[in-house]
């Protein structure tokens, strides 16, 4: 590499209690250039950027500027030397409006200094979204009120709003639709051919890197594997670079057949948001539903579980009418939900692990209203060891884990309840190649043992490689359903995104 590099990390380390996140890790990086970091979750890729960010601090080593030896001991220091950071943990202020959360901070001021020009405000924050292809905001809506992916569109606007010399990216498109990727990796170029920012892109997505990254460095337990370009290797490679091993089946294959019908909806419908859905579910099959951003698919699920109500339609459980309420009714009737937001709807981040994992199971570990730790503590280790979860500490606060271990534990809560019907929601966002075999093996063994899965997810790959059928929703209606053998990643697309062309 000719150029000289505009970020050096010299032997940076870092460790929590007795575990070492990162051990002597060297980073350089390039004005202008687009570099991965990638690894399993707890391989300190999260740790090495939150150092740079100024959102922890190193136990040891140097950062380099431009050559210039920096010290980065606050957010606040960080983005004086120009470095922003969009992570997995949104950092919006959800009672605010969307111009208020991109100009925090730098809000422009009428001729009186104490007074807000908000005209001027929401024009400023209008061009800023226009600007990264994000349009169709209306800027003084509140962010609560915004879904997931347009809340991560005002995050990036938000970091770029600083005009920043480093953007970092943590796992940016997890939940982002198709087209949104593609707009994103589209700024992504436009920042670092047209202002030389360089970009640090953290991603489980294998192929994304292959498409949007010039240099791509592996962490594996807290230490540097190497760096390699992408027409210097190939997804197998990457992969054994990351997990130490090549991984040749990572959809694990059906075995058993479909059996009785467990769950029937007819004609479900909820007023301007879905309309007329019907399908069934059988035990021991896994249903793939699919569709773009506002589709209507979660809102379907969250109807199933009672989180919001149907204004009309069916639903018939175990042969029965079941009328769900609130998801406590669901959950008494056998089913379980993890959703697409583990952190505002699927865990508490201030509690324990313990906690956190028992939050669904709490009826059978207790008795006459007192709780049984011991009970507690050995169905709660048996799903640690079976998930892999890192570390196994169970008073270990939620939010001091990596975004796929939080992942995990969503996941354990929900396995720790002996439910009939799962609805998955998005269950691998965040989570690496291996843990997502680990996952998948699973899902796939719980189909076996009888249960009924709903698997919701963006990634085509993963509904193509586990769904046994797939439905294809667009704008709030079923337009589609595919066996196995009939799903590709176009006819999905097509049904999925057909109308909105024509529109």
């Amino acid at each position: 590499m000719t150029e000289p590099p505009l970020l050096q990390m010299r032997q940076i380390s870092k460790s929590y209690e007795s575990t070492q996140a990162l051990r002597a890790v060297d980073f350089s990086a390039v004005a202008g250039e687009v570099h991965a970091i990638v690894g399993e979750n707890g391989a300190g890729k999260s740790t090495l950027v939150k150092i740079l960010s100024g959102a922890v601090r190193r136990d040891a080593g140097q950062i380099l500027l431009d050559d210039r030896l920096v010290e980065i001991d606050s957010p606040f220091r960080a983005h004086q030397l120009g470095i922003r950071a969009v992570y997995q943990e949104f950092s919006l202020v959800p009672h605010l409006s969307i111009t208020e959360n991109i100009l925090m901070g730098q809000m422009p001021t009428a001729s009186f200094r104490w007074l807000v020009d908000w005209p001027s405000a929401h024009r400023q924050a209008q061009d800023i979204l226009e600007g990264i292809g994000f349009s169709g905001f209306n800027v003084k809506t509140r962010v609560s009120r915004l879904s997931v992916p347009h809340q991560q569109m005002v995050e990036i606007a938000k970091a770029l709003a600083g005009k920043p010399r480093i953007l970092i990216l943590d796992e940016p498109s997890a939940v982002l639709s198709h087209e949104e990727i593609k707009s994103l990796f589209a700024l992504i170029r436009q920042l670092t051919r047209e202002q030389s920012t360089l970009v640090l892109y953290i991603s489980h997505r294998i192929d994304e890197l292959f498409e949007v990254a010039d240099r791509i460095t592996v962490l594996k337990d807290g230490e540097l594997v190497g760096t390699v370009r992408p027409s210097e290797t190939n997804q197998d490679q990457l992969i054994k670079m990351m997990v130490g091993r090549t991984l040749d089946e990572i959809y694990p294959p059906a075995r058993n057949g479909r059996g009785e019908t467990i769950l029937q909806v007819s004609g479900l419908s909820r007023q301007g948001v879905f309309s007329d859905v019907s399908y069934t579910l059988a035990r021991g099959e896994i249903l793939g539903l699919f569709g773009l951003v506002g589709s209507g698919r979660t809102e379907v699920a969250r109807c199933i579980f009672g989180a919001e109500q149907a204004t009309s339609g069916e639903i018939v459980l175990k042969g029965q009418l079941f009328r769900p309420r609130n998801p406590r009714i669901a959950v008494t009737a056998g089913i379980a939900y993890l959703t697409e937001d583990r952190k505002r709807d699927g865990l508490v981040m201030t509690c324990s692990m313990r906690d956190n994992a028992s939050l669904a199971s709490l009826p059978e570990i207790s008795h006459w209203g007192l709780l049984n730790r011991r009970q507690q503590t050995d169905r709660i280790q048996a799903k640690i060891r079976e998930l892999n979860i890192r570390p196994p500490h169970l008073e270990r606060l939620v939010r001091q884990f990596s975004g796929g271990n939080q992942q995990k534990v969503a996941f354990a809560k929900w396995l720790l309840v002996h439910a009939d019907v799962l609805i998955l929601d998005e269950p691998t966002r965040g989570v690496d190649v291996a843990t997502k075999v680990e996952i998948y093996q699973i899902i796939r063994g719980l189909a076996e043992q009888g249960r009924a899965i709903l698997l919701i997810s963006s990634e085509m790959p993963e509904i193509l490689g586990m769904s046994d059928r797939v439905l294809v929703m667009r704008g709030g209606r079923v337009v589609g359903e595919l066996t196995k053998a009939e799903a590709t990643e176009e006819r999905l697309l097509a049904l999925a995104a057909v109308a909105d062309k024509e529109a």
